[in-house]
């Protein structure tokens, strides 16, 4: 569980990212985005279930400032041992921002719901529950929807990076990894960065869990938060947070 405290603080960082790697034409489409969703991502978790990785308040923005992180000294690592990088930190910082913006909803209704059922909270670490009250797309599917909505252009490459992000963990992308053909692979290796990125991330939010006294796991889902405004200060988001 985050404080206000520093939840506001990941917000804060996720917004300078933003200014930061986002180049003048398209950074105010981007914040736009970001300041109109912001009562959904900013409490948002980043799965459902305790032991999957940050399934609580604010574990959404937590983890894709993670996974930026880690993206972005994993490409120097690849660059330092002679992997071939034909992006730029921009196209890989924006899918590393929005690989997993389909978690927050639709845009209009939240993903996730807090789970009720306190056998399933005890039992299963099930912190949240699927909405039914959206209409079910893979998250990848779902991120790119709403880029689209709020004409978000992207490149060819950080399309890629967050259409494929799950790797082969999602069936639909093996036609991306296991081709044949050497002329049909993917020629590009910001796909296998940011999934590298994004499963480090979640392997040490996990961790992170493990070592607080986290349950071992039971047997097998994923989530978001509450309702509330955009946040802007420390006391908006307590009040946020006793809303849960």
């Amino acid at each position: 569980m985050l404080s206000a405290e520093q939840i506001q603080s990941n917000w804060d960082k996720h917004i300078k990212i933003i200014n930061h790697y986002i180049g003048d034409d398209r950074k105010n489409s981007v914040l736009a985005l970001v300041e109109t969703l912001a009562e959904h991502m900013v409490m948002a978790p980043a799965s459902s279930k305790s032991w999957y990785h940050n399934a609580f308040p604010g574990g959404y923005i937590d983890h894709v400032n993670r996974v930026v992180q880690c993206a972005v000294k994993q490409k120097e690592l690849w660059q330092s041992m002679g992997a071939s990088i034909d992006f730029t930190d921009e196209e890989l910082v924006m899918a590393a921002i929005f690989h997993d913006l389909g978690k927050i909803g639709d845009g209009d209704k939240d993903c996730y719901i807090p789970q009720t059922d306190k056998w399933r909270q005890d039992k299963l670490h099930e912190m949240y529950t699927p909405n039914p009250e959206i209409s079910f797309m893979l998250i990848p599917d779902r991120s790119l929807y709403i880029l689209q909505r709020f004409g978000i252009k992207l490149s060819h490459n950080e399309y890629l990076g967050i259409r494929l992000h799950d790797g082969v963990f999602d069936k639909a992308n093996e036609a991306y990894f296991f081709s044949h053909n050497p002329d049909s692979r993917m020629k590009t290796n910001i796909v296998n960065i940011l999934h590298s990125a994004d499963f480090m991330a979640s392997k040490v939010e996990y961790d992170l869990w493990k070592n607080k006294g986290g349950v071992t796991e039971p047997k097998v889902q994923k989530a978001k938060a509450s309702t509330g405004r955009p946040v802007n200060s420390s006391e908006g988001l307590s009040n946020l947070i006793k809303n849960l």
